[in-house]
């Protein structure tokens, strides 16, 4: 599978940024029995549906020439969202010091899920801030970190 999204992040990347946003991430997925194809885009301000149409558009002839993807699957194009996956090195470190939620994918001290600051990443090592506890994660625990959202 990482082909097919290596593929489409290299098709993809300078039609994202042409229209002014960025390119988060690429998913290929199964779900509910059909195969989808997301690309999550951000920008400064935040996405709007034209944004995201836009792209659609742009991207449409561009797949159907390179043939990335020999079955059907589903296009879609959409907001990396405020409660974004961080995955990427590069993810961490531009939301150090944010609130985010790491869900481990085995307990640890009883709990599965943590919230705190994000202080620190190194080597896929996670450290969080809750209140006055510091809590460390090592790759091999976390099943997930997403910026946490507080209305």
């Amino acid at each position: 599978m990482s082909k097919i999204t290596d593929r489409v992040t290299e098709l993809a990347r300078p039609v994202v940024e042409e229209e002014g946003c960025t390119l988060w991430d690429v998913e290929y997925v199964r779900e509910a029995g059909s195969w989808y194809l997301r690309l999550m885009i951000d920008k400064e301000g935040g996405v709007g549906i034209d944004d995201c149409e836009r792209i659609s558009r742009r991207m449409d002839p561009i797949l159907d020439e390179a043939d990335p993807i020999p079955d059907s699957y589903v296009f879609e194009v959409g907001s990396a969202g405020a409660d974004r996956e961080l995955k990427r090195p590069s993810d961490f470190q531009q939301f150090m010091g944010h609130e985010v939620e790491l869900r481990c994918y085995q307990p640890v001290s009883g709990h599965k899920s943590f919230t705190g600051t994000l202080t620190g990443y190194e080597d896929g090592a996670v450290t969080i801030q809750s209140g006055k506890d510091s809590h460390s994660f090592d790759k091999s625990q976390i099943a997930q970190v997403r910026l946490r959202v507080t209305f």
